[in-house]
């Protein structure tokens, strides 16, 4: 069982944060479907940002099941743990330091993984943080900044003296971005060299990638990002293979169109219908990513209108069943 602080997760299984995508609908929907643990999307350590609309949508938490994951992003000290408890002042439980995402916008302000290209601030950040809230602090990063500077283990080694209670790792240099594959022999290295729960991260999208990964690289955990977008339900499959060596047959078309219709229904209630409907496009070409469905991608883009979304996604699956019974 993975324990952070002083929550056990039922199943060591956790929905990574992505922003633009573990909003609220989506994390519900992840914890439902199997996850243990669902990490907010990152929000920002400015407090002149924290009255936004976006902001105050990233950082509602009611009747999300315990315990509540807030990822915070930011380069300095100070204001990354006045961001922390005014988090925990919302409702987080455990606050989640972001030195793992790659994107321009993000390095380009000195946050994310650009923060691993200075170990003396990183030392600085993250006791602040430790030392500001009296809920566990966990940490995401990358196995270095470049693929010449991999100090993924210097930065998890400070983490540890720290009082970080949980490293989350993708196995990748913020160079790669998302490119290659996952280098799992550094987790390996990393999880070896500590005593607090390690999690491996990167390009495991299926129950026997997630037995081998965690085979691989003795982790504690694994943290689960793209492949969850459009198949949630892959947390529950991963938990029952590594509880039972079998797998689960995948969803029926039934059980895909029933969950991502209650998935667009959260999203118009959680953002309003105008906004709901566009975020809903991008959850609707993932869910079809795996068969033709170009017309339904074509009628959801082109309508702001939930009524009309819900009934193209009827249409689709019921067009489906139909040439399914036929075959």
């Amino acid at each position: 069982m993975l324990r952070i602080g002083p929550h056990a997760l039922p199943v060591p299984l956790v929905l990574a944060p992505m922003a633009g995508v573990t909003d609220k609908p989506f994390r519900l929907l992840c914890k439902r479907l199997g996850a243990g643990l669902a990490v907010s999307e990152m929000t920002t350590a400015d407090p002149k940002l924290w009255g936004t609309r976006k902001s105050r949508l990233r950082m509602d938490h009611v009747g999300e099941p315990e315990p509540v994951s807030v990822q915070i992003a930011g380069y300095d000290p100070a204001m990354l743990a006045d961001a922390a408890r005014h988090n925990v002042d919302h409702g987080a439980q455990i606050i989640d330091i972001n030195m793992g995402c790659p994107a321009k916008k993000v390095c380009n302000v000195w946050a994310g993984s650009a923060l691993m290209q200075d170990e003396a601030l990183v030392a600085r950040i993250l006791p602040a943080v430790v030392r500001a809230v009296d809920v566990p602090v966990t940490l995401k990063i990358r196995t270095g900044w470049a693929r010449a500077q991999r100090n993924g283990l210097a930065i998890a080694r400070i983490a540890e003296d720290s009082g970080i209670a949980a490293l989350a790792v993708h196995g990748r240099t913020r160079e790669d971005l998302y490119q290659g594959e996952a280098e799992y022999d550094t987790i390996a290295a990393i999880k070896a060299a500590l005593k607090i729960p390690v999690l491996a991260n990167g390009d495991i999208d299926s129950p026997r990638k997630a037995a081998a990964v965690l085979r691989q690289t003795g982790a504690d955990g694994l943290l689960i990002g793209r492949a969850a977008q459009g198949s949630p339900w892959i947390f529950r499959e991963i938990a029952h293979y590594l509880a039972t060596g079998t797998e689960l047959p995948p969803p029926s078309p039934t059980e895909v169109r029933n969950i991502l219709l209650g998935h667009l229904e959260a999203l118009y209630g959680f953002y309003g219908e105008q906004q709901g409907a566009r975020i809903a496009r991008k959850h609707v070409g993932w869910y079809c990513k795996d068969h033709d469905a170009a017309a339904l991608r074509a009628a959801v883009n082109a309508s702001e209108e939930p009524r009309v979304q819900l009934d193209a996604v009827r249409a689709h699956f019921e067009a489906r069943e139909l040439l399914a019974a036929a075959a």
